[in-house]
């Protein structure tokens, strides 16, 4: 199903159903004038309104219930569509039975009648994977027929031996992955997995102290299925998503036209997540046996530790990209959707014991997700990890579910929260929640026409949201001049399993990262947009052209004049060689931390340490009592910039060294929350004030910019005064933003 592409304000919009575009790949022709756009801006269409999750939460629920609840959420919410979330064990009908598919077919009758659209929940309860094992009727239909593939754990078993001497011992049950002997004091590591005879170990052990280790992948126990194994997510699918498509499928594509997994993550089984045919597709990705290495999942073994870990965590979280989330796409794709979702605990700074790279679990998704939810989990800190993902891999839809577990929130609390995802790249929110029986609500606030805070205001904050929605759901380019380099080499090379935080935080805090600090510095503090830069994508598209670093992609091309280097112990060596190639183009580096001294592959810490010092040279070199960084240059005009302490003013003192003509640029701590896209030479620019004590702001703009205001929270469209100038050969366009707290605009270029 195609969409259908608007250039709303001087064809520099795109008009389509909500979440289809990312199906299409192509979109049509733009309409012919402009006026189409400034009507669908002033009354959004119905497809661009948000779409609730509506939870059919522990009771029976009837056809008849279901068409007058979307009747009512339609016509007195303002509401676009649903996710049903079939939830709690006195849910009924049963899930997956018949008479739960014709109490779910009312529904999308229903729906069609109304014009409304449904995302397909893909679980009861949740986390998805199981068939209704947790937050439901605790049974597993999955695991009830395919117990062989559920989540599987790798287990570590250990003996303490002095040679010389002669060690036999049975072999714990479960698949065996790796035998490992450890030297203590020299860290020796000796492979014996060929010589287990019978389940049994007989090893003639040399001098010294040795650990002797038993890596095992076994079943866990829990019912949900195996994350790493594709054939664990085809029979998933073939129980769920195929389940409605053989019942519904006049429905795909047009009134079903999405699906959405929530909270699958590798902390599961102790944060031992692993799968039984890991080492065979090893050795087939990487070209050499990974068993003499799995000591490292636990301990330090000299100067291959953090080789070995980027090797083996980075793999695992290939698996587990390829295993779940691109088969269900592959799925949506074949079947007339596209698919959205979320991991569970995004906000972990170390991500490798939960999502595993919380970019490259999304590698395959047609629109990466996240979820903001209470609990004092701060999930706007990492909104730009999500957004950068569906940046880096080329995706122009970004997806949040929002404001579950959030209590009885306040309309201004609401607004900010819609605010921050928006100007952070976030461009579908989706609300949590809708409730069937709102005498069984488990999760507050219930947002619906029967809440009596809530309903007066619904109409006017879902018409909002159907604007940005309009001028944002768009594949017009993402425009950044800096890229943060997403450090995922050294997260995995300093972590480790069963670490003291527990799996479900993440397990070892990583001292050296600083990234979030960065972005949140960033974003909030100096009013500099930028991307998260994967260093895979950094090695393998981008290209160095003149002064800048360029990411060559379709929808979202990238052109950085600035990489930020957050800390780093460990980095990959292809990527620090690009960086070097950059700066000796021209190009400006700020390191804001710990430089890199490890190599992510092995044999090239020298290299890593000999290119650190060549870029930025000792820790004191240039700097002074005034300056709060070091800088260094060549004779290209590359500079290598460290700061001397990570705060909002070193930062953006040293971005100032950089460079001064940034596409945006704030006076100091008057700083909006903006978002800038371009479509060829017109420009759009979201800003939005959630600073209590900012009215006003000077904002700085590089280019000519004619431009209109257009007001989300009214509709109404106005012409901007501005003062254009030209400064060092380039031009700029001067506004002066008048703007309210919780208020926003965007201005739109129409050169």
């Amino acid at each position: 199903m195609g969409c259908n592409r608007l250039r709303a304000f001087f064809s520099c919009l795109l008009t389509c159903t909500v979440l289809a575009t990312a199906r299409s790949g192509e979109p049509t022709q733009p309409l012919e004038n402009a006026e189409r756009g400034r009507r669908e801006f002033a009354n959004p269409p119905q497809h661009y309104r948000p779409r609730p999750l509506w939870f059919w939460n522990n009771t029976p629920v009837t056809a008849d219930g279901i068409r007058e609840q979307m009747q009512l959420a339609r016509d007195r919410c303002k509401y676009g569509g649903f996710g049903i979330l079939p939830f709690g064990r006195d849910f009924a009908p049963a899930y997956l039975s018949e008479e739960y598919f014709k109490v779910y077919g009312a529904a999308l009758d229903r729906a069609k009648v109304l014009g409304l659209t449904l995302s397909l929940y893909d679980e009861y309860g949740f986390p998805s994977g199981s068939a209704g094992s947790q937050n439901s009727s605790d049974t597993s239909l999955f695991a009830q027929r395919w117990p062989e593939l559920t989540i599987k754990r790798l287990d570590k078993h250990e003996w303490e031996i002095v040679g010389p001497t002669r060690f036999q011992t049975n072999l714990p049950p479960g698949q065996l992955q790796a035998l490992v002997a450890m030297n203590t004091l020299t860290l020796e590591r000796v492979e014996l997995s060929d010589t287990v005879r019978d389940g049994a170990l007989d090893w003639d052990a040399p001098a010294g102290d040795w650990k002797v280790m038993a890596f095992v992948c076994d079943k866990d126990g829990d019912p949900i299925c195996d994350y790493l194994d594709p054939e664990a997510a085809d029979r998933f699918i073939e129980i769920t998503h195929q389940a409605y498509y053989d019942r519904f499928k006049e429905h795909f594509g047009t009134t079903i036209d999405s699906t959405f997994f929530d909270e699958p993550t590798m902390y599961r089984a102790q944060g031992r997540t692993w799968t039984d045919k890991f080492n065979e597709k090893f050795v087939a990705r990487h070209g050499f046996d990974p068993r003499r290495y799995y000591p490292a999942l636990w301990y330090d073994i000299g100067p291959e530790t953090q080789s070995a870990r980027n090797f083996l965590f980075g793999f695992r979280t290939e698996l587990y990209a390829t295993g779940f989330t691109r088969r269900i796409q592959d799925w949506c794709d074949a079947h007339g959707i596209t698919a959205t979702g979320h991991q569970d605990q995004e906000e972990v700074i170390n991500p490798v014991s939960v999502s595993g790279d919380l970019m490259k679990c999304f590698e395959h998704l047609a629109i990466p997700g996240i979820d903001k939810i209470g609990g004092d989990r701060p999930a706007e800190r990492f909104y730009k990890v999500i957004s950068s993902a569906a940046y880096n891999y080329d995706r122009h839809l970004v997806m949040c579910e929002t404001y579950g577990a959030m209590g009885d929130l306040s309309w201004d609390e609401i607004y900010t929260v819609a605010m921050e995802q928006y100007t952070k790249g976030i461009n579908i929110l989706i609300p949590h929640a809708v409730w069937y029986d709102v005498t069984q609500v488990t999760f507050k606030p219930e947002l619906s026409w029967r809440h009596p805070g809530y309903a007066p205001r619904l109409p006017e904050f879902n018409n909002y949201l159907a604007r940005l929605n309009v001028m944002l759901q768009t594949a017009d380019a993402h425009v950044a001049d800096i890229a943060v380099l997403y450090p995922i080499a050294t997260l995995q090379g300093s972590h480790h399993l069963d670490g003291p935080l527990g799996y479900y935080q993440g397990g070892v805090a990583v001292p050296e990262a600083d990234y979030v600090e960065v972005g949140e510095l960033l974003s909030t503090r100096i009013g500099r947009d930028f991307t998260y830069l994967h260093p895979e994508i950094l090695d393998a598209k981008c290209a160095v052209e003149g002064r800048e670093l360029m990411l060559p992609n379709r929808v979202h091309p990238g052109r950085f004049a600035v990489l930020v280097l957050p800390g780093h112990r460990t980095i990959h060596w292809s990527s620090l060689r690009k960086i070097k190639a950059f700066h000796d183009r021209g190009g400006c580096v700020v390191a804001t931390g710990m430089l890199p001294s490890k190599s992510a592959e092995f044999g090239h810490d020298a290299d890593v340490a000999r290119t650190v010092e060549e870029l930025f040279g000792t820790a004191a070199a240039g700097a002074d009592s005034a300056t709060p960084f070091t800088i260094r240059q060549n004779d290209r005009g590359g500079r290598a910039i460290r700061l001397l302490a990570l705060n909002a003013q070193s930062l953006r003192a040293a971005l100032d060294a950089a460079r001064l003509d940034y596409d945006v640029n704030f006076e100091p701590g008057r700083a909006l929350r903006y978002l800038h896209k371009r479509a060829d030479s017109r420009h759009l620019f979201f800003f939005a004030n959630l600073n209590p004590e900012l009215r006003e702001s000077m904002v700085t703009l590089r280019g000519r910019h004619d431009l209109e205001a257009w007001d989300p929270h009214t509709g109404e469209v106005t012409r901007v005064q501005a003062t254009q100038f030209r400064s060092a050969d380039t031009d700029f366009t001067r506004v002066r933003l008048t703007l309210p707290h919780l208020k926003s605009v965007f201005l739109i270029s129409a050169d």
